[in-house]
């Protein structure tokens, strides 16, 4: 009898060994759940006091789950005085800093990853050691330089000083992605006829998004929560404020009316929140590919 051969396979071919399911480690999943559980409560905490009455926000038993749901601690937070003033100075004041950061990072990031000179490595060692520098212990020195240049109470410098916190991180993260992208890329187009600038525009620059974006997101959620700078360098005009200095407006020698203050941090998380949503495929792989190379 002549023998039958399988059309799914190859004559002669050996069988494939049936692929191993990955084993679960109970001990790895209780940690993971726990850990996401710790980090996770503290926002829940925030969103549902929120939206609880101010009774149940001072009862002694709190309840994890609020029974009554109440949107009075977000109009009290809405109609606070210098409510849009304030969101609009955090968001001019971010939105600089991000784009200027992302301006000067790329032709930095660009000029390590694919010019040789004199000093690069010595360069690069100054761009790590500022990240990792703790910006709160500069709050005196950069006090005293604004003091003395007169730029207290004034948002254009703190946009540079938002500038100055995020630029190590976007140069470094700009600088590995750009060190995962061919040369033979621009070169290809300068054979065709482009110049390097248009290469580098044409051909290297779509393909940086991921990057831009990552490093974006990051610079966006730095300078939108900093508050000790913003707190020690505008300091008699009221007017300047940003919001997470605003949000210490809900205490007063009465108390802490925590349940706008839980509203107003809420608003205040929005933003960011739904930003890292809409692009979390995009950061994801970003910071993937920016860690390939260091």
């Amino acid at each position: 009898m002549t023998p039958v051969v399988s059309s799914s396979s190859p004559a002669g071919a050996r069988p494939r060994p049936p692929r191993r399911r990955p084993r679960r480690h109970p001990l790895r999943s209780a940690l993971a759940v726990g850990v996401f559980v710790f980090c996770v409560f503290p926002v829940y905490w925030m969103f549902s006091t929120a939206f609880k009455p101010a009774t149940d926000i001072q009862t002694d038993t709190p309840q994890l789950i609020p029974l009554d749901w109440t949107l009075e601690h977000f109009r009290t937070a809405i109609s606070s005085d210098g409510f849009w003033l304030f969101w609009r100075n955090s968001l001019m004041l971010t939105v600089g800093a991000v784009l200027l950061s992302l301006v000067v990072a790329l032709g930095a990031a660009f000029a390590v990853a694919r010019m040789r000179w004199r000093g690069r490595r010595a360069f690069l060692l100054i761009v790590f050691a500022a990240q990792m520098a703790p910006w709160e212990s500069l709050i005196i020195p950069i006090y005293i330089m604004y003091r003395d240049a007169d730029l207290l109470d004034r948002l254009p410098a703190l946009t540079l000083v938002y500038f100055m916190i995020t630029l190590p991180f976007t140069i470094v993260v700009l600088r590995n992605f750009l060190a995962t992208v061919p040369e033979e890329l621009e070169e290809a187009a300068q054979v065709d006829g482009c110049t390097r600038p248009q290469a580098f525009r044409r051909v290297v620059f779509p393909l940086l998004a991921p990057g831009l974006m990552a490093t974006s997101l990051f610079g966006f959620i730095t300078a939108w929560n900093e508050f000790a700078y913003a707190n020690f360098l505008i300091i008699k005009d009221q007017d300047s404020r940003t919001l997470p200095v605003w949000l210490t407006s809900f205490q007063n020698t009465f108390g802490t009316d925590w349940g706008a203050t839980m509203a107003a941090s809420t608003l205040f998380a929005v933003p960011a929140l739904l930003i890292f949503l809409l692009l979390q495929r995009q950061v994801t792989s970003g910071f993937a590919s920016g860690a390939v190379k260091a």
